[in-house]
C-alpha cells in the first residue's frame, strides 16, 4: 500500500465531502483504539473543525488513559482540534433501572453492550447538530464488511466512513505513518463495550490477521472443506459472523408493494 498517497487521498476525500455538504468539519468518538485514533488524525489533517469526544461508560482505565493521550497528542499538533468528555455512565445506569431483563444473563449483557454503543451514537449526533459537523465512522473493512463486528445504529450509525475500505493491518500502517501513540499501536483491539479489558479476539475467537486471511479466502471462493486444523476453525468463525451479521451489511429491506395492489 502506498501509505502516504492513501492518507492524502482520504484527507482530500473528507475535505471535499465536508465542503459539498456545507458543514464545518467532523466529530469523532475517541476510544483509545487504533481505528478512532487513525480516523481522528485523518480528519484533523483536513484543517476543518474537529471535535473529539470521550464517552466513557464504566470504561476500563487503560482505555481512558489511551484516549486522553491521543487527544493530547492531536491537540499538540493540530490547532483545529478540540475535545469534550461526556460521562454516559449515569445515563446508562438510569436506563438499566427502567427496562426489563427477562432473558438469560449473557443475552442481557449483549443487549446492554449494544445499548452503550447507541448512547454514544446519540451523543455524537447531538454535538454534530450543535456545531454543524459530520459524524465520522471509525469502522475498518474487516469489521464493517467481513464479520459485522459493530452495533447497528451504534458505532455503525455514522455520516461517512473514512477507513472502511482498509483492512485492519492497513489501518495500522496508516497509524504508524501518522505517528499514533505507541500505547495505542501496541494495545489489543477492543470494542470497550463491557467495561473490562476483553479484546476483540477474546469475543470473536480469531485475530484480525486471521480474519483478514479468511475474508480473502472467502472472496476467492474457498470453503471450509479446503482447509484443516486452525485454518478451518478460523474460516468457520469468519463465515458464521459474516452470515449472522449480514443484516448489518446490506441495505434495509423494503417491502415493495406490487403495482397491481396500488
Amino acid at each position: 500500500m502506498q501509505t502516504e498517497k492513501v492518507v492524502d487521498y482520504i484527507v482530500n476525500w473528507l475535505k471535499d465531502y465536508a465542503n459539498k455538504a456545507r458543514v464545518n468539519g467532523f466529530v469523532v468518538g475517541v476510544s483509545g483504539g487504533i481505528d478512532s485514533a487513525v480516523t481522528s488524525t485523518l480528519c484533523a489533517k483536513t484543517g476543518l473543525k474537529i471535535l473529539c469526544i470521550e464517552m466513557p461508560i464504566h470504561q476500563a482505565e487503560s482505555h481512558v488513559t489511551r484516549a486522553k493521550e491521543h487527544i493530547t497528542h492531536l491537540k499538540k499538533h493540530f490547532k483545529n482540534v478540540s475535545d469534550t468528555r461526556t460521562d454516559l455512565t449515569p445515563v446508562f445506569e438510569t436506563f438499566k433501572t427502567e427496562i426489563l431483563a427477562d432473558a438469560d444473563q449473557a443475552t442481557v449483557d449483549m443487549a446492554l453492550a449494544n445499548t452503550r454503543a447507541r448512547l454514544r451514537m446519540t451523543t455524537l449526533y447531538y454535538y454534530a447538530g450543535l456545531y454543524k459537523l459530520l459524524v465520522a465512522g471509525t469502522g475498518n473493512k474487516v469489521e464493517d464488511f467481513g464479520v459485522g463486528f459493530y452495533t447497528k445504529y451504534g458505532d455503525g450509525g455514522v455520516d461517512l466512513s473514512p477507513i472502511a475500505d482498509l483492512l485492519k493491518s492497513e489501518v495500522y500502517q496508516l497509524g504508524e505513518f501518522l505517528e499514533v501513540p505507541e500505547s495505542i499501536m501496541n494495545a489489543a483491539p477492543s470494542d470497550g463495550l463491557f467495561g473490562d479489558t476483553r479484546s476483540d479476539e477474546d469475543q470473536i475467537g480469531a485475530s484480525y490477521p486471521e480474519l483478514e486471511w479468511a475474508m480473502k479466502m472467502d472472496n476467492d471462493g474457498k470453503t471450509a472443506d479446503d482447509f484443516s486444523g486452525r485454518k478451518k476453525e478460523v474460516f468457520k468463525i469468519f463465515k458464521r459472523y459474516n452470515s449472522n451479521n449480514k443484516h448489518k451489511m446490506i441495505p434495509i429491506p423494503i417491502c415493495e408493494i406490487p403495482s397491481n395492489l396500488t
